[in-house]
């Protein structure tokens, strides 16, 4: 029983090494009606996409319930959570969620989890994260997701006897962690089936951070290669220069606004954090409490993006031509990444850009 093949193998390629396989987010940032997103769904299986990601949101964007429409309005491509967060359900209902999906699916479903931060935890009423209590929960997640009983008190929470009542025959859901830092990297090597890499990250910093997992994953006693590498890009290509400065540089801003998220980001690139100064200090900013996006336009957010540096933007996102967007691939690529995760744009933006790529590995 659910002994069939992940669906985060990767592909071979004609070169020897493991081809580069693309995904892309559906209905990515803020979005008031997710009925588009099933348009989204079919057009990334028409372009030849490995994977179609959701960044959940509540509201309009619940994980499981996109899952099972884009499930049914595709046949073969990947869905993926990128991410949802363990605490967020109680264990039984997101093993349950996802064990539906998966068998609605026929098994392809991929589960992207992530820590957020405190202060959001705090707001809603559920616990923080830990990284005992991660670890925890994706172990109870899986062994619900087998059909086990669970008994168990400690920081993931208290359950005296939970179990999922019937199993379909279909894999566990592979678990991915998304990680920025060094503590949430080698947390994906030793426990998770893949690292979601955060957008905005220089092919220098995937490079470091593939490293970090694969290490960790080594020294935990697992296979390195069996740990997939997910770089998340931010991609324009072909689009109006108003449209590409809001979903790339508008976008940037929404990261790096983020008191100590911002730093983190920086550090991770090897760059100088005071120049987020700067950008706080904007008038589009100065002041703003919470995330930037909910209370700011695209067009705001665009002329916040003049505060930070251009290599911010030239060096972590792909851009341009669909051939300088390929360059741009090849670097992540070297860089140790299995998947891009295509983001900002929306799927019926990256024909051309991903057709070229599909068409370039074949």
């Amino acid at each position: 029983m659910n002994d069939r093949k992940s669906s985060l193998a990767p592909a071979a390629s004609l070169d020897g090494r493991s081809a580069l396989a693309l995904g892309a987010y559906a209905l990515p940032g803020r979005v008031p009606d997710p009925r588009p997103g099933i348009a989204q769904a079919v057009e990334a299986e028409r372009l030849g996409l490995k994977t179609l990601w959701l960044s959940e949101r509540w509201g309009t964007k619940d994980f499981g319930v996109l899952a099972g429409a884009f499930g049914q309005a595709t046949t073969r491509i990947n869905i993926a959570a990128g991410v949802t967060h363990l605490q967020s359900r109680h264990p039984a209902m997101l093993a349950s969620m996802a064990m539906t999906a998966q068998a609605l699916t026929g098994g392809r479903i991929v589960l992207g989890v992530g820590r957020s931060v405190d202060a959001m935890w705090d707001a809603v009423g559920l616990p923080r994260a830990t990284n005992r209590s991660i670890v925890d929960s994706a172990d109870i997640f899986r062994r619900l997701c087998r059909g086990e009983k669970v008994r168990y008190d400690g920081p993931a929470g208290k359950y005296p006897s939970l179990r999922l009542n019937d199993v379909p025959d279909v894999p566990v859901p592979p678990l991915v962690f998304a990680a920025l830092g060094p503590k949430g990297l080698a947390l994906a090597g030793q426990h998770f089936d893949g690292v979601l890499l955060h957008p905005f990250l220089t092919p220098a910093a995937v490079r470091r951070s593939a490293d970090a997992v694969r290490s960790a994953a080594e020294e935990a006693g697992r296979d390195p290669a069996g740990v997939r590498i997910f770089a998340t890009v931010v991609v324009a290509s072909g689009l109006a220069p108003e449209e590409e400065a809001a979903v790339v540089r508008g976008r940037a801003v929404t990261y790096y606004q983020i008191p100590g998220f911002g730093e983190q980001l920086a550090r991770v690139n090897g760059w100088d954090a005071d120049a987020l100064t700067a950008l706080r200090n904007h008038p589009q900013l100065s002041g703003l409490k919470g995330a930037a996006d909910s209370v700011r336009t695209r067009a705001q957010l665009v002329d916040a993006a003049s505060a930070m540096p251009p290599r911010w933007i030239t060096e972590a996102a792909a851009l341009g031509s669909s051939a300088e967007c390929r360059e741009t691939f090849e670097r992540y690529r070297d860089a140790g990444a299995d998947e891009l995760v295509l983001h900002g744009s929306t799927v019926d933006q990256l024909g051309a850009v991903v057709g070229a790529e599909l068409a370039a590995s074949e």
